[in-house]
């Protein structure tokens, strides 16, 4: 018989404190989620899927559904051992309760433009210890997180975490209302000849992305001898599921566009948690240069470019761009080259 969620993890949160705690905010964030899956597959977006006629402190239009996740999960949270929390709907960190042991950073509806196209959406969350004070804890490294997360709102609504160096996944038996455990321990398939990106910003893409996806493109007559697929999606939580599924890697790199040169996934709330799963599982992530749970944010919003999959595919990816310069003399931001692959 399958555990469910709460049987899972409740028998070493006796063993400590922290743990939990962690395991409070867990099953807090999950049932949000299950109320805020039910509210999806209702179907009523008129109501809920159409624009709420605001704009997000990134700057992105938001969904009515986007303020209706981002109440849920907040909500849920008040309820949880959280000090302070960095929601992408909100401006600034929101601080709970300052004697709490842990911070939370979330996008409570990743994805929500794709509502109209019935395309699986989702929830990211990531879970840290809290430092010396609740705020400073959100631009410590990525390393410092404790456990991260994604609910996917799909054919079925499925947890995804990573805590304890592993990854599990649960999905929601809907006659019972509860996650049950459906996979454990999952690993990244190492040799998936498959890659994600957006394929009509190639004219704004650096000489190394360019380079990395033709060398994909050539298939068994190029440099990798082997032919590819291409999957787009532009669901974050349905890639990231993709991957730990079926192998591969994902691109979605900075580029020459006007509110692109530092890429457009913000780093806190998912990049973050997304590297940390990627990682846990057998994986990596890196921003083309640099391993992504190594960066801290220097804004609770802060942008990155994010390249997950396969550890030996990103590392082909981030070898590419060590053979380019950067773009801009002044900018740091990686995914940048002026010349192409072959000089």
């Amino acid at each position: 018989m399958r555990p469910a969620l709460h049987a899972y993890l409740e028998w070493p949160a006796r063993q400590n404190p922290t743990r939990a705690a962690t395991v409070a905010v867990i099953e807090a964030l999950a049932g949000a989620a299950i109320e805020l899956a039910r509210t999806i597959a209702a179907g009523s977006l008129a109501s809920v899927g159409g624009e709420s006629g605001a704009i997000n402190p990134d700057g992105d239009r938001q969904k009515a559904l986007d303020v209706v996740a981002d109440r849920l999960m907040r909500d849920a949270l008040r309820t949880a051992p959280v000090a302070a929390v960095v929601s992408e709907e909100v401006e600034l960190p929101e601080t709970l309760d300052a004697d709490a042991p842990l911070c939370v950073a979330i996008d409570p509806l990743d994805g929500s433009a794709n509502l109209e196209n019935n395309i699986s959406v989702g929830t990211i969350f990531s879970i840290r210890p809290k430092t010396r004070d609740a705020i400073s804890t959100f631009f410590e490294p990525g390393t410092a997180q404790c456990a991260a997360g994604c609910f996917i709102y799909g054919p079925q609504t499925v947890l995804v975490l990573a805590l304890d160096q592993c990854v599990d996944c649960f999905t929601l038996d809907q006659r019972t209302g509860e996650f049950v455990l459906t996979g454990r321990d999952l690993q990244v398939p190492p040799d998936t000849a498959e890659f994600a990106i957006n394929a009509s910003n190639r004219r704004h893409w650096s000489g190394a992305v360019r380079g990395y996806i033709d060398q994909c493109l050539a298939g068994v007559n190029g440099e990798r001898g082997q032919d590819y697929n291409m999957r787009w999606i532009g669901s974050l939580v349905a890639e990231a599921y993709r991957i730990l599924m079926r192998g591969g890697v994902f691109l979605y790199p900075a580029d020459a566009r006007q509110g692109y040169r530092e890429g457009r996934l913000r780093l806190l709330y998912e990049a973050h948690p997304i590297a940390l799963i990627m990682e846990w599982a057998g994986g990596a992530a890196s921003d083309g240069r640099s391993r992504i749970l190594e960066l801290s944010a220097r804004t609770p919003h802060q942008r990155v470019p994010l390249i997950m999959g396969s550890t030996r595919a990103v590392r082909d990816v981030d070898a590419v761009h060590l053979t380019v310069e950067p773009l801009f003399e002044s900018s740091d931001a990686p995914l940048f080259a002026r010349r192409g692959l072959f000089r």
